[in-house]
């Protein structure tokens, strides 16, 4: 089951270095279908969708090393089975040093055909991930996802796919 939130509703969440949660806003907590107690302190992996290849999480984390914002498209898994995607923009969080202290999430509600865009790429990575030997927890299946993710983009980035899909691109 798909669960959607509103046009006007952003999902905010914030982590520390290791990803543990340590603050989500009531749109995520109605989304995901988990209570404050159930989230904070958690990993946020806890609503990975199976559906997302790793290689967008190795592009994410990548990024973010760099002290770099990513926007991406990602399907979520809530508590309760269904699944909700969102347009997401993931940046570290700086204390007054500049130092990176955590990470912090807003997430909008894409529109249909940008994540249909997104989905059967993301189809087409995870297929690789799963060729690959040793199946998707391999790193042969990260690198052929990896791999496919840049054959698929056709020179251009990351970002631009994200923003072409983001502005009708997806047609």
């Amino acid at each position: 089951m798909e669960r959607t939130f509103g046009d006007d509703e952003i999902i905010v969440s914030k982590t520390d270095l290791r990803g543990l949660f340590t603050y989500a806003n009531d749109v995520f907590l109605r989304t995901s279908a988990l209570t404050e107690d159930e989230t904070v302190g958690q990993p946020h992996n806890i609503i990975r969708h199976p559906d997302m290849p790793r290689a967008v999480f190795k592009l994410l984390w990548d990024t973010l090393k760099r002290r770099e914002e990513l926007f991406a498209y990602v399907v979520n898994l809530a508590a309760d089975g269904a699944h909700y995607w969102v347009l997401a923009h993931v940046t570290p969080s700086f204390d007054g040093a500049g130092t990176v202290v955590g990470y912090h999430s807003s997430r909008r509600r894409p529109e249909r055909r940008a994540v249909d865009a997104a989905a059967a790429l993301y189809a087409e990575l995870r297929a690789a991930e799963q060729r690959g030997p040793g199946g998707s927890g391999g790193q042969a299946g990260l690198d052929a996802s990896w791999k496919l993710l840049h054959e698929r983009l056709g020179g251009r980035s990351y970002d631009e796919f994200v923003w072409d899909l983001t502005n009708g691109g997806g047609r």
